[in-house]
Formats: structure tokens, C-alpha cells, sequence
């Protein structure tokens, strides 16, 4: 499908449906028409319009009968079918966006989706985005979106668990509950969200935290923002901390994340700075700490004009600049460095990729930034 079509897979359906069949050898040309039409009658049904934009992932893939491996098999369309009550709730279009595993994902990929849901989100009709996507870079989709995405319209992004070979496919459920949110006026100022497992969490703070089980996505000390139930979406809670940062053209800058374990020597963040890093995380332990060979390679890559930002392979708390021995927190900020608060290694280098794509970098600009 192209990037300007709909595809109509809830009432109304049979004048656009028609329609699309008798001007499909010119479907590029007359597909904004089309969803001209599919706007006007849901509007005129009194119902919003959500758009899907699958991508793939484990939601949109089955079991290959050949290999036994899973892969990906279906369309957005495909999936739609599996919520068959939607049409309750909303007028779904469908952008088949991509199908691929989530371990594809880049910044180019990033930005992309960023401008397909800003397009969808100017439109007055459409109430909210859902995004189906895998659950391996989900939270890093998540946060980037919740960064440059420019309305404060929900955006919800799903996944699944269990791929749809699986009698107990949990895709269905997490899709119609997007569906929900997207249209509960509560949503709307919330953030980009993930929404897995009748639970509903920010995009800053939510984290992947187990490999197969349903009820994977959490939040740590933050909580869920809120529950899906039968009757209704309940929120608690709101995310207050969340920034924008408007993409501009050009390449985002190559940020790198290296981590310090017990005996690490440094070479392969001085490895990355020589290749051309222009950014570099660095997941440290504690609060931010790390031993002599790590700091002597900060101390390298901020000598040839690199930021290093300071994150943790803690899940909870914070890095900060409280111990003094060489390579605890305190020197490695002395020394320039950023701390990266409660952000993640993979959520830092998104917000210091963003940042650097601005033209900001010195230490004083993109600490200001990371405590926001």
C-alpha cells in the first residue's frame, strides 16, 4: 500500500470498498479521495477515526510449516480481522507501514514513522495513532516517538508475546485496547504509550523486562499510568517529564553505548571514537560508575570533542556525581561528562542523538536537557 492509502477494514465499508475496486488502476492518484470518504462517514457516524500502522514484529508473524521458525506473515489488514468489536469504538484506517522483525529498526526507520504519525495526527478527524511494532526496540520506539511526535493526540504502541500460530495470541487482546485508549478523551496528553497486557505505560519509563512472558513491559519504581478493563480505561497517573525535539533533515550523528563490567580496559570506546562515534553512552554501574581503564577512555573520547553521557545497567534509580575515587560519578562529570538521570543506556543515546542532530553539545546544553 502506498503511503498516502487507507485501508477500510470497519464500517463503513461497502461504498469505499466499491469505490476502491473501481478506481484501483489509478489508486495512487485517488487514494486521498478514498479516505476523504471513509473521514466523512465516520464522522457522520459520529465516530473517530484511529489510524493502525502496523510494522511487524511478533504480532504480524506466524510459524513457517518448513523451518519451524517464526517469521513474518501478516498484514495489518490481516490483523484487524482478529478485532472484529473495533468497529465499536472507531473507524480504523490501516498504513501497512512495514513488516519486519524490531531488531531492524534505525534512525532512518525512526524518523520515518515519526512524519507518518505527525501526517495522520493533523488530521481533525483522526482521534489517535496505534502502532504495532516488535516488543525487542519497543521501548525505544516509544520514547523516540514521545520526543518528535508534535500533537498531543494519543499514540499507542502494541505488540505480542506469542506470534499468531499460538492459540493463546495475545495480539488481539493489546490491538483492540490501543483502539480503546486512542479514543478515551483521558489519552489524549498522555504521551506516547505502550499498552500490552491490559496495562498501559509511559514512554520514558517503560522497559521490556522479560523475554516471553505477556506481562513483559513495566515501569519500575514510576508505575503503569493506567488499566484497561471491560467497561473502561482508568488512568492514574500522568507523565510529567517529556520534552520535543523537531527533526530536521540530514543523518542523525552515530551515538554508541558501551558498557563497563568487572575487568573492562576501555579499548572498545576508544575502538568506537576512532571509527567515527560522534556520541558515546557509556552503561556504567551504580550511579554511575566505572573502573580506571573505563575512565581513562572517557576522558579520551571528551579530549577529541565526543559527548559521553553517563547511564547504568541499574533499572531503577538514577545516575549522579556522588563517588570520588577515579572512574566513580563524580570524576567522570568533572571531567565533562553527562549524567543521564533515570534514562536508560538505549533511551540516552535516542535523547543525545536528538540533541546532537539540534547542534547541541556542549556538557552545560545537554545536561539541561537530560534533567528535564
Amino acid at each position: 500500500m502506498n503511503r498516502f492509502a487507507c485501508s477500510v477494514t470497519q464500517r463503513p465499508q461497502n461504498l469505499v470498498t466499491t469505490f476502491f475496486h473501481i478506481l484501483k488502476p489509478k489508486r495512487s492518484a485517488l487514494a486521498l479521495v478514498v479516505c476523504c470518504l471513509v473521514s466523512g462517514a465516520a464522522l457522520a457516524q459520529g465516530k473517530p477515526v484511529v489510524q493502525f500502522i502496523a510494522t511487524g514484529g511478533t504480532i504480524a508473524m506466524k510459524i513457517d510449516p518448513l523451518t519451524k521458525g517464526v517469521v513474518p506473515a501478516i498484514s495489518g489488514d490481516d490483523l484487524m480481522k482478529t478485532v472484529p468489536d473495533a468497529g465499536k469504538f472507531a473507524t480504523i484506517e490501516v498504513n501497512n507501514f512495514s513488516n519486519m522483525s524490531a531488531n531492524y529498526v534505525e534512525p532512518k526507520w525512526w524518523s520515518r514513522l515519526t512524519k507518518a504519525v505527525d501526517d495522520a495526527l493533523a488530521r481533525p478527524e483522526v482521534a489517535g495513532v496505534v502502532v504495532s511494532q516488535g516488543t525487542d526496540t519497543m521501548e525505544e520506539t516509544a520514547y523516540w516517538l514521545d520526543l518528535t511526535v508534535k500533537s498531543d493526540k494519543p499514540v499507542v504502541l502494541i505488540g505480542a508475546q506469542r506470534n499468531a500460530s499460538e492459540s493463546d495470541f495475545d495480539g488481539p487482546r493489546n490491538l483492540l485496547n490501543a483502539i480503546r485508549i486512542a479514543t478515551t478523551a483521558d489519552a489524549k496528553g498522555k504521551g506516547v504509550m505502550v499498552a500490552m497486557n491490559n496495562q498501559i505505560n509511559a514512554a520514558r519509563s517503560v522497559t521490556k523486562t522479560h523475554t516471553g512472558a505477556v506481562e513483559t513491559f513495566k515501569s519500575g519504581d514510576f508505575g503503569f499510568l493506567g488499566e484497561v478493563w471491560d467497561d473502561k480505561v482508568v488512568f492514574s497517573r500522568t507523565a510529567l517529564r517529556r520534552q520535543h525535539i523537531d527533526i530536521g533533515p540530514g543523518e542523525m550523528p552515530r551515538v554508541e553505548i558501551l558498557s563497563m563490567f568487572g575487568g573492562a580496559d576501555g579499548s572498545l570506546l576508544r575502538y568506537a571514537v576512532d571509527q567515527g562515534a560522534k556520541g558515546i553512552v557509556v552503561q556504567a554501574v551504580g550511579m554511575g560508575n566505572m573502573n580506571v581503564s573505563m575512565f581513562e577512555a572517557v576522558k579520551y573520547a571528551l579530549s577529541k570533542n565526543v559527548p559521553v553521557v553517563i547511564s547504568t545497567r541499574v533499572y531503577n534509580g538514577r545516575t549522579m556525581p556522588v563517588y570520588g575515587f577515579p572512574g566513580g560519578g563524580k570524576t567522570t562529570f568533572d571531567a565533562g561528562a553527562v549524567m543521564a538521570g533515570d534514562l536508560s543506556p538505549q533511551k540516552a543515546r535516542l535523547l543525545l542523538m536528538l540533541l546532537m542532530h539540534q547542534g547541541k553539545t556542549s556538557k552545560k546544553e545537554l545536561q539541561a536537557a537530560f534533567e528535564n
